[in-house]
């Protein structure tokens, strides 16, 4: 038996295809342009960003070496003042050291030169000349000293007698003091740019033979007088 359906049935509709007009393509483009703008300036500012904290992370490093820098500056600078004052006091020693030489040498050269029965009273030095004054009991032994002194090379001959005066013997109550000669000797200092002359060896003994010679005979002449 065969059926027949009279009823209509409905058909799927078919689908439109979507259509877009030209206003709703300016309004896509527009909004395309838009989305890419702020994209783009994102990652612009995002970029500037990440610059930023780059370039504030070197600004600090620059500024804690400076720091540093600066420390070492002024350590520097320190050290440099303390090595100009170290080099001022060791000019200012080297300099004493210097001055102080001759003092030194002068006094060891005259301690040396001491015969018996001589002793001193005061020593001066004064613009390169020392004056020593001094007591002895005879004129052999002042004529010794002068010899000793022109020995050396610190001091320039001829060794100058300025003065030499006989105190007579004298007593009081039990003591008594013997004949003095109280005598003054000047000469002068050589520097060490200016050394000594040394004179020859039979000249030197002549004259101060010659010299002993003269004041002996000048102590018998003040001691006949005394008398």
């Amino acid at each position: 038996m065969i059926r027949i359906n009279l009823l209509g049935v409905e058909r799927p509709r078919a689908r439109k295809a979507i259509a877009f007009d030209i206003g709703q393509r300016l309004t896509l483009a527009a909004g395309l342009i838009v989305v890419v703008a702020v994209l783009a300036v994102g990652w612009w500012y995002w970029a500037i960003r990440r610059e930023s904290t780059q370039l504030d992370t070197e600004l600090a490093g620059a500024q804690q070496e400076a720091t540093r820098l600066r420390s070492l500056l002024a350590e520097v600078q320190q050290f440099e003042a303390q090595s100009e004052q170290l080099r001022q006091r060791v000019a200012l020693i080297t300099q004493l050291r210097r001055g102080q030489s001759i003092p030194v040498q002068l006094l060891d050269h005259v301690s040396r030169s001491l015969p018996d029965m001589l002793w001193l009273t005061t020593m001066e030095q004064e613009e390169g000349q020392v004056t020593i004054e001094g007591r002895s009991t005879t004129l052999i032994a002042l004529s010794d000293f002068v010899g000793n002194l022109g020995n050396g090379q610190l001091l320039r001959r001829p060794i100058e007698i300025v003065n030499s005066q006989v105190q007579p013997a004298s007593k009081t109550g039990t003591q008594v003091t013997p004949e003095l000669i109280q005598f003054t000797v000047r000469a002068q200092v050589n520097t060490p740019a200016q050394p000594a002359a040394e004179e020859p060896a039979g000249r030197g003994r002549g004259r101060g033979a010659r010299g002993a010679a003269g004041r002996g005979a000048a102590a018998r002449g003040r001691q006949a007088q005394a008398r």
